[in-house]
C-alpha cells in the first residue's frame, strides 16, 4: 500500500534493473513509497525505459512534490568516481555505455547508479529493518547471494569496491565448484537454484523423501520448497532448515570478525520466514563468539521488493 504524499516535498525516483524485470518507485525524502511501476526489462534500451517509467511516475503523482533526482540499482560493480558501470555479468551492455549520462539527458534529472545489493541495504538501513542501527550488514539471498556493509550511514566498499561478497564465503572446501572459481562457496548451497539442486539430489537419493509433495513436480522452485515447508511438508522443512544452517555458518564468520550491530536478511529465499530465520539464528549463535553474538540482532528485511528502488532513491537524495 502506498503512502499519501505530503504537499511541496522533494521526491526521488528509484529504479531496480535486474533479471527480466524493471521495478520503479516514487519515494519521498523520508523513504515513503508514493507510487510504483513494474515492467518487463527491455535490455537493448535501458535508459529509454528508465526515462519512460520515471515520466509515468511523475505524471501519476502530480501534486505530490517535485522530483529532484533518480537512483538506479543494478547487478554489477559501479565505479564511485565516475558513477558508471564497470562490470555487470547479468547486463554486460551496461558496462559498454554511459547509462548515467543517458538517463540524465532523457529525464533532465541528476542520476545515480549503485550496485543493487548496496541499494537494498541502504533502503533497509534508512527506512526498513535496519532503521535505528549504526552498523549493519545486509544479505540478499535469491538467484545469487550478495551482501553490503553500512557503517555510520555510509556504504563500505573496501579496497576493490566489492566488499560484502557474502555468497563467496567458503562453507565446504570439498563442495561444489562455484562460478567465481572457488570451491564450496555459500552460494553453491544456499542460493535459490542451488537449494533446488540439493533438493533434487536428495529426492532421488533418499527413498523416504519420495513422500514429499515436491516429488510430484520435477520443475519445482525455491519458492515451491518454501511454500511446501510452510504447509507442513517435513522434507521441504528439512531442506529449508539445512539451508538456514549453511547461512548461519557464514553469518557467524561475519559476527566474529566485525561484531556488527544488526544483520538484515532479504531476498526471495527469505519467503520461508521463521522456518529459515530460526535455524540461521541458532547456527550463528552456536558458531559465534558469544559476546559478539549477543550484541548482534539478526532480523528479516521488511521492504520486500521495494528495497532496491527505495534505497536507490534515498541514495540519490543523499547525493543531491
Amino acid at each position: 500500500m502506498t503512502t499519501p504524499p505530503a504537499a511541496s516535498t522533494q521526491n526521488y525516483v528509484g529504479v531496480e534493473v535486474s533479471g527480466a524485470t524493471l521495478r520503479a518507485a516514487l519515494v519521498s525524502a523520508r523513504g515513503e513509497v508514493l507510487g510504483r511501476r513494474e515492467a518487463a526489462l527491455e535490455r537493448d534500451g535501458v535508459a529509454a525505459q528508465v526515462a519512460r517509467v520515471a515520466a509515468e511516475l511523475r505524471d501519476a503523482s502530480e501534486g505530490a512534490g517535485a522530483v529532484s533526482g533518480i537512483g538506479i540499482g543494478l547487478p554489477g560493480l559501479v565505479n564511485p568516481a565516475t558513477g558508471n558501470v564497470v562490470i555487470s555479468t547479468d547486463l554486460p551492455a551496461l558496462a559498454r555505455g554511459d547509462l548515467r549520462t543517458e538517463v540524465e539527458k532523457a529525464t533532465g534529472l541528476r542520476a545515480l547508479l549503485e550496485n543493487d545489493a548496496n541499494a537494498a541495504a541502504y533502503g533497509e538501513y534508512v527506512a526498513g529493518a535496519g532503521r535505528g542501527s549504526r552498523h549493519m550488514f545486509y544479505i540478499t539471498i535469491g538467484l545469487g547471494i550478495g551482501g553490503a556493509f553500512i557503517f555510520d550511514g555510509r556504504i563500505w566498499r573496501g579496497a576493490s569496491g566489492l566488499a560484502g561478497e557474502f555468497g563467496h564465503i567458503t562453507i565446504d572446501p570439498e563442495g561444489e565448484e562455484c562460478a567465481c572459481g572457488n570451491t564450496g562457496c555459500l552460494e553453491t548451497v544456499a542460493s535459490a537454484p542451488n537449494i533446488v539442486r540439493r533438493t533434487h539430489d536428495r529426492l532421488f537419493r533418499d527413498n523416504t523423501s519420495s513422500l514429499s509433495r515436491l516429488a510430484l513436480n520435477r520443475d519445482f522452485t525455491a519458492s515451491d520448497i518454501a511454500r511446501e515447508a510452510t504447509a507442513g511438508d517435513d522434507f521441504a522443512r528439512l531442506m529449508i532448515e539445512r539451508t538456514g544452517r549453511y547461512i548461519g555458518t557464514g553469518i557467524a564468520a561475519v559476527i566474529n570478525l566485525l561484531s556488527v550491530e544488526r544483520i538484515v536478511l532479504g531476498g526471495g529465499v527469505m519467503e520461508a520466514g521463521a522456518l529459515i530465520l530460526d535455524p540461521i539464528i541458532r547456527e550463528a549463535g552456536r558458531r559465534s563468539f558469544q559476546p559478539c553474538f549477543e550484541a548482534t540482532q539478526i532480523v528479516a528485511a521488511s521492504l520486500g521488493p521495494d528495497a532496491v528502488p527505495v534505497g536507490a532513491a534515498l541514495l540519490a537524495r543523499a547525493a543531491a
